[in-house]
């Protein structure tokens, strides 16, 4: 696992909204072929409970510039001080341009301001995010560093698919990041297992696959009844289970070795919510006391993806803050990110509803958009 320490970065702020819409795992009854006792073992097992959706209007961008915009008011910021915009997502509006491109003129940042994406790690995505900022910060490239990250993750499986989609939601947050001449020691553990790529995976949309009409009606019933779509997220969950539990405990184990801190040291312990019985477990085989970790926000908000330990943070430290944070995240790549950072004096505000202002375009209205685009030509 590679190790990195940072001395003179700290993190001034964290805030996350979620759409207003959401589902309750029992308005969902139908799906479980209307078996009561299927719904409740699987509510009890996993920690199902209600989660989050946008509507069709509403896009991860939308989501992230709802956190940002909070974040900047609350902390009083100059946009023109905000040296670098990290998008992380998995769930851009586009291939192409960057997310953070768009959200740069749409939060009225510098021109001067640096812009890209980080995609394709989704739950461990955050972490990856805080570690390239803390880089770019304390190599000096950049004084203040916003990182936005978000999903759109209900949108990434078919509703029908009763292995996948009943555990995600949609989330959008904002952390920034900036220089600080005290020492605030953060130490990251990152890693990949990329022999398992294909453990966790959207095949087509890409360009390996991309999108045509031969595959865009296509669905895969499979044995238990699940549909599946070709861009759709495909899990093999034994094998992606075994690799949370193996790395998870290790990371941590690792991240405190590497810190020189013990589990008492740590305030609160941040774990990915991938559901609740993937995060009772990593924390049981990686001793954490009960009363540091919590699974609840995973039953209140679903499964957000990169966005998922960001809205952990803000549930728990929203409502009683913490010095030192541990982040224990691991998604697709196979990939993982731990991290543990000095949280003291850090803005970290609760949970917010995003409300989808009045004159949002609806899925036809995008589309007619881009045929009248398309139809302008290249002229001047």
């Amino acid at each position: 696992m590679s190790r990195t320490c940072f001395t003179h970065v700290k993190i001034s702020g964290v805030t996350c909204v979620v759409p207003e819409n959401f589902i309750r795992i029992e308005d969902e009854l139908k799906f479980f072929h209307n078996d009561v006792k299927l719904l409740e073992r699987n509510k009890k097992i996993l920690g199902l409970g209600k989660r989050h959706v946008a509507d069709e209007r509403t896009t991860n961008a939308d989501l992230c510039e709802a956190a940002a915009r909070d974040l900047l008011a609350a902390l009083g910021v100059d946009k023109g001080s905000i040296d670098a915009l990290i998008v992380v997502s998995t769930s851009h509006d586009y291939h192409y341009p960057a997310s953070a491109c768009i959200l740069q003129g749409r939060l009225g940042l510098s021109e001067d301001c640096t812009c890209f994406d980080i995609g394709g790690l989704s739950c461990s995505a955050y972490v990856h995010g805080l570690w390239t900022a803390h880089s770019l910060i304390a190599g000096g490239a950049a004084k203040k560093c916003l990182v936005l990250a978000g999903e759109i993750a209900s949108l990434h499986s078919d509703r029908r698919n009763r292995n996948s989609n009943m555990l995600f939601g949609d989330a959008g947050t904002a952390t920034l990041l900036e220089y600080t001449a005290e020492e605030r020691p953060a130490f990251f553990v990152t890693g990949t297992r990329g022999r398992d790529w294909d453990k966790l995976i959207a095949p087509a949309g890409g360009y390996n696959l991309p999108m045509r009409a031969d595959i865009a009606g296509l669905e895969i019933t499979d044995d238990t009844g699940n549909v599946w779509r070709l861009c759709d997220d495909i899990m093999k969950g034994i094998d992606v289970f075994r690799f949370t539990t193996d790395v998870g405990p290790k990371g941590i184990r690792e991240l405190l070795e590497f810190s020189g801190k013990t589990l008492e040291d740590v305030d609160y312990f941040a774990f990915h919510q991938a559901n609740k019985q993937i995060v009772r477990t990593v924390a049981m085989y990686a001793g954490v006391p009960r009363g540091k970790w919590s699974a609840e926000a995973f039953s209140e908000y679903g499964n957000c993806g990169a966005a998922a330990v960001v809205v952990d943070i803000c549930r728990e430290l929203g409502r009683r803050p913490v010095k030192n944070l541990c982040m224990a995240t691991f998604g697709v790549g196979l990939s993982w990110g731990f991290c543990l950072v000095d949280m003291e004096g850090s803005l970290v505000a609760p949970v917010r509803e995003y409300v989808t202002p009045e004159g949002k375009m609806n899925r036809k209205e995008k589309i007619d958009y881009w045929i009248s685009y398309f139809r302008e030509g290249n002229h001047a």
